[in-house]
């Protein structure tokens, strides 16, 4: 007895349902009570039944046949619920909800968040950037510098991280100005140095050229390891 009432159970299924639906809600000024009505119309619509009345949705709520209807007609007024007319192959016709407007806008709803949130870190990010370069040249940005840097980035499309890259390759180099680190992302882009780490390879890889030919070499104290020169390029 105890087993069959675990299968039946089971076969009453599972509502599954968008997550983002749940925690955004509110944002598409949807209440609690047509949140819940609406995960009842699904309910229904699982089982097979697409346009379950107001009494057979009431019966699973804590509101009147009534109210149940007025809600329904509220949430059609706001555009998230259609009503659409079907017809069998015997050409009977027949009504249901549609859930697609809630859909469509809750997919819009998410796509605009993602926006939000990509214009929010890239603004982060980007100002980041200007700041690694004061600390860099230990003194503010001058208008043409800053003009520059906007250039590298909408212009050029060059990353924020590649720019703080090409920065650091200035400093290892001992030639921080804004037309050395120009050249450097000059060269990177020609070639296809898209990341970081292609971007080390590459200047490791021509440093490699200038280092001394055996490491048994000997050195006075005021030598120093070759640095690439990227504008002999």
């Amino acid at each position: 007895m105890e087993k069959t009432n675990i299968l039946a159970w089971a076969k009453e299924g599972n509502l599954s349902i968008p997550t983002f639906l749940i925690s955004h809600f509110k944002d598409l000024k949807l209440n609690e009570s047509e949140l819940v009505l609406i995960l009842q119309i699904i309910s229904f619509q699982n089982k097979g039944n697409d346009f379950p009345t107001p009494e057979e949705l009431s019966s699973r709520l804590t509101i009147s046949a009534d109210l149940c209807a007025n809600m329904l007609r509220t949430l059609i007024q706001k555009g998230f619920v259609n009503i659409h007319d079907e017809y069998t192959v015997e050409g009977i016709r027949f009504e249901k909800y549609s859930l697609e407007p809630l859909w469509d806008r809750l997919i819009d709803h998410f796509l605009r968040l993602k926006k939000e949130e990509e214009t929010s870190s890239k603004v982060s990010s980007e100002t980041d950037l200007y700041t690694c370069f004061e600390q860099e040249f230990g003194r503010p940005l001058s208008p043409f510098e800053c003009e520059t840097l906007a250039m590298w980035l909408d212009d050029d499309h060059h990353d924020s991280i590649i720019i703080k890259s090409a920065l650091k390759e200035a400093v290892i180099s001992g030639k921080l100005n804004f037309r050395y680190i120009d050249k450097i992302l000059f060269e990177w882009k020609k070639n296809g140095i898209k990341t970081v780490e292609q971007a080390k390879n590459y200047g490791n890889k021509f440093r490699q050229k200038t280092r001394p030919a055996s490491i048994n070499q000997k050195t006075t104290p005021s030598q120093s390891v070759p640095i690439y020169n990227w504008l002999e390029q």
